[in-house]
């Protein structure tokens, strides 16, 4: 067993453990102070650039005013020929001559088409002698039964037999002029594919007759606004091919029933065609006037932000801070829309004329937000916009 260490020893051991620990407690310390020190420098400067106020939002606004809007029901429909047809052949043949000229306009009753008709001339002239001669047989015998040499038996037997061969005879003549195909009525005759020499069955298609002028044009509404549209009434056309064109037309006529799919009525209006500028088939857009015209505060729609819980705007108003500075800011405000016409919203309620409304930018705005009026690129706010590449 080792001897005990004196006892100023074991103390001067101590004191030089101790050195150290104390050092290193300070060191941590500093460490520590320097540390939360920087944070709390960093915070304040948090806090205090958080009491800074934002700088104004750049947008641009525009002016609630009222202005005239003339109700309209709009659709989409085509055009279709007041009489149209494909002419057709009612009999075979070979075909003789074709007597028109693709494209042109052709009066009722014109000669469209001739099949080769030898035979049945001949097929005719041979009914016609049978029938000839039956009525000389009836002449003959009356005048035997004048003198009681045949029966009356034999006069009505005459009789029938004359009837028999002249019917023969029509029903041949009438054959004979299904060979020739006339226009069933006037109208332009479109491209045809028959040719002389080409033999036709009975049904096959010679070419399409329209009449265009005037043209029809049809168009679905839905039921709910059947009570706005009545015989009559103008509409008016834009149709696809004629850019900046309309046309003029009336309401003539509803369908007699409702489609069950889509709950919508055709509708169908007349349109005068003198240059036959319009033809079958034409895609289009027709509006029709409904009422009498009516005044609504009007905004661009782009103004109109659409949430669940209903629409709003952001109206620039000028306003106080607690230093008595006046500033710009945004105000949010609830509005009830109605009709749209073109790029704009009419407005039932929430605002008031002459209301300054955001146009563009909303979406960094919120209630109370400054702003800085910027109308240099203001969205459209037409009423009847026109596509931008033209």
């Amino acid at each position: 067993m080792a001897p005990p260490l004196p006892t100023g020893t074991t103390e001067r051991r101590k004191r030089r453990l101790l050195l150290p620990m104390i050092v290193m407690v300070a060191v941590v310390v500093l460490i520590v102070a320097a540390i939360g020190g920087t944070k709390y420098i960093q915070i304040s400067q948090a806090i205090a650039q958080s009491k800074v106020p934002p700088p104004p939002a750049a947008v641009s606004a525009t002016k609630a005013e009222f202005s005239e809007w003339q109700p309209e029901v709009s659709s989409i429909g085509s055009t279709k020929a007041v009489r149209g047809v494909d002419v057709t052949t009612e009999v075979g043949g070979i075909v003789r001559n074709v007597a028109f000229r693709p494209g042109r306009e052709i009066a009722r009753g014109a000669v469209l088409v001739e099949l080769n008709d030898d035979a049945d001339v001949a097929q005719l002239h041979a009914l016609q002698a049978t029938a000839d001669l039956a009525e000389t047989v009836l002449t003959r015998d009356r005048a035997q039964l004048a003198v009681n040499a045949v029966s009356q038996a034999q006069i009505d037997s005459d009789e029938a037999d004359l009837k028999s061969k002249r019917a023969s005879a029509e029903q041949q003549q009438a054959l004979l002029t299904k060979k020739t195909i006339r226009a069933p009525f006037s109208g332009r005759i479109g491209i045809t594919s028959v040719n002389p020499g080409q033999y036709l069955n009975p049904g096959d298609k010679i070419a399409t007759l329209q009449t265009v002028d005037p043209i029809y044009f049809d168009f679905a509404v839905p039921q709910e606004q059947m009570a706005t549209i009545a015989i009559g009434q103008s509409v008016t056309l834009t149709v696809d091919g004629f850019s900046g064109a309309t046309f003029s037309a009336k309401v003539t006529a509803f369908d007699t029933k409702i489609d069950q799919t889509t709950r919508n009525i055709t509708v169908e209006a007349t349109v005068a065609n003198p240059n036959k500028q319009l033809l079958p088939g034409m895609f289009g857009r027709a509006a029709v006037a409904a009422s009498a015209p009516q005044r609504y505060l009007t905004i661009p729609q782009t103004a109109v932000t659409y949430n669940p819980y209903g629409a709003t705007v952001f109206v620039i108003v000028d306003q106080k801070d607690a230093n008595g500075t006046v500033a710009t800011t945004a105000k949010q405000s609830f509005v009830k829309t109605g009709a749209t016409r073109g790029d704009q919203v009419a407005v039932l309620s929430g605002l008031t004329e002459g209301d300054l409304v955001v146009t563009s930018g909303q979406l960094k705005l919120k209630n109370g937000s400054p702003v800085r009026i910027d109308n240099s690129a203001p969205p459209l706010n037409s009423a009847a916009p026109a596509p931008q590449e033209q």
